[in-house]
């Protein structure tokens, strides 16, 4: 019964969690509805799929399967509630990883679309790959925040909003 790459996975998890949380405590609720251009998602639902990935990854590992059509989404009304259900979401994904095995990783994972099933990888495979969809969604909202003039944290090194951080030229 190895952990080596689940120790890894939930290692990934609290790496990003900082920051993500950051994020999250940062997005007003009176700019859930901000758009930067026709095609985008809204900060609000940009920032629910933030906060919601990690729970992503509890269904992964305990029920082998999502539906992205039927999966049933919060609706986080107030930042407060946001990050709440971000904390939630995040703890989940702890959990479960914390409770599954390597071995177990390697049984399926299968993506449906309103019980059709998409493709079937993997939950090892799929849970990194949703954990760099999770930091790829992340980014997407830091360029809404510096839209918006909500200071960016640092996430891998120093932001452009840090106190004595200069951009290079």
């Amino acid at each position: 019964m190895t952990k080596i790459r689940t120790e890894s996975l939930l290692h990934e998890l609290n790496a990003e969690y900082k920051s993500t949380h950051t994020c999250l405590q940062r997005i007003p609720e009176t700019l859930f509805e901000y758009k930067p251009h026709p095609k985008s998602m809204t900060m609000g639902y940009l920032a629910l799929l933030v906060a919601e990935i990690p729970l992503w990854i509890k269904h992964m590992v305990n029920d082998g399967e999502i539906d992205f059509v039927t999966f049933k989404h919060a609706s986080p009304k107030t930042n407060a509630e946001l990050v709440a259900h971000f904390e939630d979401n995040v703890k989940a994904a702890k959990e479960a990883l914390q409770a599954t095995t390597d071995e177990a990783l390697e049984s399926s994972f299968t993506l449906k679309a309103n019980g059709q099933v998409l493709y079937t990888s993997k939950k090892i495979t799929d849970i990194g790959i949703t954990i760099n969809h999770w930091v790829h969604h992340r980014g997407q909202l830091t360029v809404y925040m510096r839209l918006n003039d909500i200071h960016v944290p640092s996430i891998y090194g120093p932001s452009a909003d840090d106190k004595n951080f200069t951009v290079p030229a």
